[in-house]
């Protein structure tokens, strides 16, 4: 039960097996002073590795981070990703390399984009409406000896039993499936309204009252928040499937009935969320441009999930045994945004590895947040909704990744094709490095000095937003937290040595 895919809380889904390939990462002085650009500086250094295109370059606190798309003739390759940080002497100081190799390309495109989103429908199976059409992508696609065209096409079903974004990729010479993978896509845009803002007040899932921003136009006070970003937004679904549903609108500006309480929650967490991300890390939203947040509350009837689907949160109310109203949870709340960051940032894919990846980091940072904004925190995800009736429990620990049945070591990974490849299951590996190097502690002989839980984040989130690749793998993981470690806090420092040891403690190298 509390095994889930992709970005929703609990599901599972059968896995074709992903693109292997790992990024290397080098640091120290790489390349002599320079004037030219900092892009122009790490476009030179992989030169050998092919064409590649610049597709961010900002500044942080250590110089300029250029990230690279590798291409072939202007067309993308899927996951071939370069990472470079370039000081203020122009020299290249780190440099993540995860250009693939391109072999043997097999240059016949017989599929046209119509073809292959046909064969991508036929293949979903989906007879209804789709929330979002279909749309392909050429990319050429690495296959170890050989290399092919092929139309990466993703849609998005929502009504349905279980909503879905499906990711194939699809062969555009032979229409062979080559790989495939379940996340949710963008929806329908938000449709606030124009008033005044004013202060609401009510009680949440957890029995708290609380405080937040409303938005009064004509007779009603609507759950929209428009102080921060481009807004935050709180939708009633009333326990259908179509979605956002109507915006949350209450005649007095008190939300204090039993029904009111899940839309309070997801109002007040979406806006704790907010406000960590945007004063911890200086980052506004999960696109880093404002990006509204939307929440749809009372989905379904006993809808024992919540999902991101690109625009917005969805909560289920729970079956009252298994979980309660979903959106209670600060750090589901926090995992489930951190999932978007991650496709605006690392883009990790969601199988195997870097889909362990992926499930860790928004589980540390939903932890972070609860750390930071929260209350009640502990080292348990999920533990304010889930099984209502049992006190002490939750969906994982990372503390105790075993006691959830979940590996604490490398040596006891799960490699088999349930659970996306174990993207939830191996999550527990990295977690449980997370959890020794906030908090400390030995395991397998190993000890761990703790740097406490904010600067544990403050490596993990450097990490997801700089060194991370699509197909980042634990030993990459590694690299990237023992480099962000290193670039906040020194070479030498505590941190770093704990960085190292804490994977160390768990197995990864």
């Amino acid at each position: 039960m509390k095994k889930v895919v992709s970005t929703s809380l609990i599901a599972g889904v059968l896995l074709v097996p992903q693109l292997v390939g790992a990024a290397e990462l080098k640091s120290g002085t790489l390349t002599k002073p320079s004037e030219s650009a900092p892009t122009t500086i790490v476009k030179e250094y992989v030169k050998s590795k092919g064409e590649f295109k610049t597709i961010e370059s900002k500044s942080d606190k250590v110089g300029k981070v250029v990230k690279l798309q590798q291409t072939v003739d202007g067309v993308p390759v899927f996951g071939g990703v370069v990472v470079g940080v370039v000081d203020e002497a122009g020299q290249l100081k780190t440099v993540v390399d995860d250009a693939k190799s391109v072999k043997n390309l097999h240059k016949s495109i017989k599929l046209t984009e119509k073809k292959a989103i046909a064969s991508y429908k036929k293949l979903v199976g989906h007879k209804g409406a789709y929330e979002l059409e279909p749309e392909a992508e050429l990319i050429v696609y690495p296959k170890g000896d050989k290399s092919v065209y092929a139309y990466q096409v993703t849609g998005t079903i929502l009504e349905a039993e279980e909503p879905s974004r499906w990711t194939y990729f699809i062969d555009a010479g032979t229409g062979e499936v080559l790989n495939k993978f379940d996340q949710l896509a963008h929806a329908r845009p938000t449709n606030g309204v124009t008033g005044t803002t004013y202060t609401g007040t009510g009680i949440d899932v957890l029995g708290y009252s609380q405080t937040f921003k409303t938005t009064k136009s004509g007779s009603y006070y609507y759950l929209q928040d428009s102080t921060r970003g481009k807004g935050i937004y709180t939708y009633d679904a009333k326990n259908r499937t179509t979605l956002p549903g109507s915006l949350w609108a209450d005649v007095d500006n008190v939300l204090n009935t039993t029904y009111d309480r899940a839309a309070v929650s997801a109002h007040v967490n979406a806006t704790k969320t907010y406000d960590f991300y945007k004063n911890t890390y200086g980052r506004n939203s999960y696109d880093n441009a404002g990006a509204a947040l939307n929440s749809t509350v009372h989905y379904s009837r006993s809808y024992n999930n919540a999902f991101w689907d690109g625009s917005k949160m969805v909560y289920g109310d729970g079956d009252g045994q298994t979980f309660t109203y979903l959106s209670g949870a600060l750090d589901v709340v926090a995992h489930e945004l951190t999932h978007a960051i991650t496709e605006y940032t690392a883009g990790l894919i969601y199988q195997n590895e870097s889909g362990a990846i992926n499930e860790a980091v928004s589980d540390i940072l939903g932890t972070v947040a609860e750390y930071s904004v929260g209350t009640n925190f502990d080292w348990l995800v999920g533990e304010d909704i889930y099984t209502p009736g049992v006190a002490g429990d939750g969906l994982r620990s990372m503390a105790n990744p075993a006691a959830y049945g979940d590996p604490d070591h490398y040596s006891k990974r799960y490699t088999g094709t349930q659970d996306n490849g174990g993207v939830h299951i191996n999550s527990g590996i990295v977690n449980k490095a997370a959890y020794l190097l906030g908090n400390g502690g030995s395991h397998y002989g190993v000890s761990v000095q703790g740097v406490g839980v904010m600067a544990m984040g403050d490596i993990y989130y450097r990490a997801l937003n700089v060194y991370l690749t699509p197909t980042s793998n634990f030993s990459s993981l590694r690299q990237a937290v023992v480099q962000s470690a290193k670039d906040l806090y020194g070479a030498t420092s505590p941190q770093a040595v704990s960085a190292a040891k804490s994977f160390d403690a768990v197995g990864i190298y």
